[in-house]
């Protein structure tokens, strides 16, 4: 299996190298600014990236437990004292689970949800790509990262994004979709597909 090339088993590798790029210019006075996500700060959302991908490197083990089981909804999360270390491990972590193939086989479970292991490793690369673009929005930094990770995450949210818009589901996986004319920047796509504002800016 390819995973730099294959688009159902996509390498989690350069969108993490793209979050850990950021994390040198996030400092004590970024930490209560706001985000594209409007319950939380820098702050939470950082604890957000630190539980998800201890999550989803579990749930690509398939070691189900507390990690896999518990609702990023059920109350906001608390960023704990080396988040920058555990971050950088469990990314490293994550990354090397999903380069298995056996991550991607099966059932597991991640958010209190149990679903096949080919969907949780999308759902995570998505997850990891659109906060890794809050994160860095919200911080004022460049968001480097690479085509096939934009794709994989594209064609995950397109359908999402039709049902909302044909009154056939949801209003879409984080909010109502915005779609841009497909000559937009593949980036600014996907972030209108995930229902945020591609030029979302800090006070906005």
């Amino acid at each position: 299996m390819n995973t730099d090339t294959d688009t159902r088993f996509p390498d989690h590798g350069p969108v993490c190298r793209s979050i850990a790029g950021l994390l040198d210019g996030i400092d004590e006075k970024h930490l209560a600014s706001p985000t594209p996500c409007p319950e939380y700060t820098v702050r939470e959302l950082l604890a957000h990236l630190v539980g998800l991908t201890l999550a989803f490197r579990d749930a690509g083990k398939k070691e189900l437990g507390a990690t896999t089981d518990s609702s990023p909804g059920e109350a906001l999360p608390q960023l704990e004292d080396g988040w920058r270390g555990a971050l950088l491990t469990q990314m490293d972590g994550l990354v090397e689970v999903w380069r298995s193939p056996d991550a991607w086989q099966g059932f597991t479970r991640a958010g209190g949800v149990d679903l096949p292991g080919q969907v949780a490793g999308i759902v995570a690369l998505n997850e990891l790509v659109v906060h890794g673009w809050d994160l860095a929005r919200s911080t004022g930094q460049a968001y480097e990262i690479d085509r096939a990770s934009l794709e994989a995450t594209l064609s995950f949210l397109e359908p999402a994004a039709a049902s909302a818009e044909t009154g056939d589901g949801p209003e879409g996986l984080f909010g109502p979709p915005v779609r841009l004319p497909d000559d937009a920047p593949l980036l600014d796509r996907v972030i209108g597909l995930s229902g945020r504002r591609p030029d979302w800016r800090p006070g906005e």
